[in-house]
């Protein structure tokens, strides 16, 4: 099974042993643009988004410290979900495709990082690790092709041929994104304390009730890693 192939390694959790993660992986998916039901969970989120306290999020600064604790600059290179909740505070979350905008819909109304990847371009297992700053991440430049590997130390999710996700969940890599024609898909929701645990459950429960109303007959599975504390 796919989910026994996720994994954090020890450096990780040396670092932040609060970290946990929800792996869900589906099957049989129906992707495509979006349409009437991803525009309202977007719009939900950037409701709820709009109506939040002006106070720094307790979920959104403990990921800031995450990020400085490897070296990154957060004010500069964004954990994801403090990106969409200012996006979706202010002009707008984004419209991409149908899985990209549920999956980001549940990422801001659960005030969490949420990933979502396409299985058909992994290769190997796939590992959150502390990078060497040698390992492959395939992105774009100005429209084109473009290598912009890890700073050693970065934390980033990676495969046999390289990162897939730089800086924990900042920037996810052109290889392994969810397309309109992505059948197969693994998502990624990632947690720190003080956030609950349960808050996590229900944020894989709401993005599996998005799935299942568009694609019943899809399989869906989940796995938990972490805490370690």
């Amino acid at each position: 099974m796919f989910l026994d192939r996720v994994s954090v390694d020890d450096a990780v959790v040396a670092l932040r042993p609060d970290f946990a993660v929800l792996a869900i992986v589906v099957t049989g998916l129906v992707s495509g643009p979006g349409d009437a039901q991803s525009e309202a969970a977007l719009a939900d989120a950037e409701a709820f988004a709009r109506a939040a306290s002006d106070a720094p999020h307790p979920h959104i600064s403990a990921w800031h410290d995450a990020y400085r604790a490897f070296g990154a600059k957060p004010q500069r290179t964004a954990p994801s979900v403090d990106a969409l909740w200012k996006r979706a505070r202010a002009a707008g979350l984004p419209r991409v495709n149908w899985l990209v905008d549920v999956y980001n819909a549940v990422s801001v109304r659960h005030v969490l990082p949420v990933g979502g990847e396409d299985l058909a371009h992994y290769e190997g297992d796939i590992r959150l690790v502390r990078a060497t700053g040698a390992e492959p991440f395939d992105t774009t430049k100005d429209g084109a092709p473009f290598n912009d590997p890890p700073s050693p130390g970065e934390v980033a999710w990676a495969d046999a041929r390289g990162v897939t996700c730089r800086r924990w969940n900042w920037r996810q890599g052109t290889r392994t994104r969810l397309t309109e024609t992505s059948t197969d898909a693994l998502f990624l929701l990632e947690r720190l304390a003080p956030y609950p645990l349960d808050d996590l459950d229900a944020a894989g429960d709401a993005l599996e009730a998005l799935l299942r109303r568009r694609m019943p007959a899809s399989s869906i599975v989940r796995r938990r890693l972490g805490p370690w504390t």
